[in-house]
């Protein structure tokens, strides 16, 4: 299913996303495969429990047979039955800076990867198709790398403290006035972890009595900050703005249940990318319905920030849009940036309450200063500031890199998800032995990609994820795509049936459609 979206102005600018729907047998298939999976993994149970086979896992011991068991039946039947058999896929180590290539620790496992042992052998030069270095500043030398090794010689490396105590450096207050400029909001607040600037300010924003609408597809960390601040939530079809109105509209006129009183707050959670899906937020319409019914929006640009944008200033700048427009202003520098933490970007009042009621805030250690400095250094080569072009272009190269990355996929007959200016680029595996076998042929032919099944995704939608970054050559580029049309068709993976044309002469931003037979 193709959207290409104008919607009556709201959009500045095409907005083309494609989910092609699963070939139907290719969804039997899959289901069979599990089911066969499902019945081998209880014979193997079988096994077990009479002694037959040698039980690897975890167990309780025999003094505590009736106890309450630690895991829950079928997860623990998953673990071990179903994800064992292609464990290898995942947690690699790697011993390199992850940059464009990558050296990996080479392990081998002599009991059906239960458990590794490492040769001693690095495995070199792999091409890194799954960090979001989105903008290639993951580096072990240039500035940003030589200006945190001084930092890191001035002040040390870690804190020791929060920031409302003995943790507050000049160095964090200058990154948060250029987290504020960089965005075009009023005030912005650094967090020294990621998914904790999610899961621990959402609680203070909103409580009982509090309403949060969310898209099915957010991430753990939006999911488990909203759990935790024990407002109701409710949940919205993936960028289905249909949906998200009904749920605002039945809000506003049934308010809260039994008591019928109006809402407190009705918090709307979206993501600018989604990581898992490579699509974009309808940014616009959310914004349209977000002021017709008065509610507050939380945006979050962990994968967008940097990655979008003629000036990588995320999803907002790609849209053309105001970001006194988005109430809350989320982003990490785990990504395009090559450092660690997030922020929180408003209006000064919210972040002055934050600094006071947010959790990461008041008992977190702050940011390690070379941390900062990364990522100061590296913002303002984005920005322009260091009197180079050198962050511009690398924004205009990731931008090339995922159109002429994506293009090539889909001419070669894969089914791709997302939006076609998503660095992030899901293509579709189904089958459960396709999974492990996917990531293993990659890796012996020296290209380092993830795999995500089940329960990352939906039970019949695993995917390869690939990341693109402003690093990649074309060189490199080519190389991947050539061994990964060689693995698709070794693997069957080509199961798209609208595959494009590849026209030399065609428009950059035109797609033509030819139907293939099944």
């Amino acid at each position: 299913i193709n959207h290409i979206v104008h919607n009556g102005g709201l959009y500045k600018r095409p907005f083309n996303e494609a989910f092609e729907e699963t070939p139907m047998l290719v969804a039997v298939l899959t289901y069979v495969g599990y089911g066969v999976l499902t019945l081998f993994g209880y014979l193997r149970d079988f096994l077990r429990q009479w002694k037959i086979e040698k039980c690897q896992n975890a167990t309780e011991r025999e003094e505590q047979k009736d106890f309450v068991p630690l895991y829950q039946d079928f997860e623990n039947f998953y673990n071990r039955n179903l994800y064992m058999r292609i464990r290898d896929s995942w947690n690699r180590p790697i011993c390199s800076v992850p940059g464009a290539k990558v050296d990996m620790m080479e392990r081998v496992s002599h009991d059906y990867n239960w458990t590794f042992t490492y040769t001693g052998r690095v495995i070199k030069d792999i091409i890194n198709m799954g960090s979001y270095n989105y903008l290639g500043f993951a580096q072990k030398a240039g500035t940003c790398q030589e200006a945190a090794a001084k930092v890191l010689s001035q002040y040390g490396a870690g804190v020791c403290s929060t920031r409302q105590e003995m943790g507050n450096l000049d160095k964090h207050e200058e990154l948060e006035k250029l987290v504020a400029r960089f965005l075009g909001v009023e005030s912005a607040m650094a967090y020294g972890m990621g998914f904790a600037t999610n899961s621990m300010n959402i609680p203070a924003l909103v409580g009982k009595g509090c309403l949060i609408l969310s898209d099915e597809l957010n991430h753990a960390s939006l999911v488990l900050g909203a759990r935790l601040s024990g407002a109701t939530i409710r949940i919205f079809k993936h960028n289905n703005m249909q949906s998200l109105e009904k749920l605002l509209k039945d809000a506003i006129v049934h308010g809260q249940p039994r008591t019928r009183r109006p809402w407190k707050k009705i918090l709307i959670l979206v993501e600018g990318i989604y990581s898992m899906e490579g699509s974009i937020v309808r940014l616009p319409e959310v914004i349209a319905l977000k002021k017709k019914y008065k509610s507050y929006l939380y945006l979050d640009e962990a994968h967008s920030i940097g990655a979008l944008g003629p000036s990588g200033r995320g999803v907002v700048e790609y849209f053309g849009l105001s970001p006194e427009d988005v109430d809350v202003m989320m982003g990490t520098f785990t990504k395009s940036f090559g450092a660690a933490g997030g922020y929180i970007g408003g209006k000064k009042e919210l972040i002055d309450y934050l600094r006071t009621y947010s959790h990461s805030a008041v008992y977190a250690t702050s940011l390690s200063p070379p941390v900062v400095e990364q990522i100061i250094t590296s913002m303002k080569c984005i920005m322009g500031e260091d009197g180079t072009t050198v962050g511009k272009a690398r924004v205009q190269q990731l931008a090339e890199n995922t159109r002429y990355f994506r293009r090539r996929l889909k001419e070669m007959g894969f089914i791709i998800y997302g939006n076609e200016d998503s660095p992030v680029v899901p293509l579709m595996l189904y089958m459960p032995a396709k999974i492990g076998a996917f990531g293993r042929e990659m890796l012996k032919r020296n290209i380092g990609v993830v795999v995500v099944g089940f329960p990352a995704t939906p039970i019949i939608e695993s995917r390869a994820r690939f990341c693109l970054s402003a690093a990649h050559t074309k060189e490199m580029l080519d190389t991947a795509l050539k061994e990964i049309s060689e693995v698709g068709d070794l693997l069957q993976l080509k199961y798209s049936r609208h595959r494009l044309v590849p026209l030399l002469d065609r428009p950059f931003d035109e797609t033509t459609y030819e139907e293939t037979e099944d």
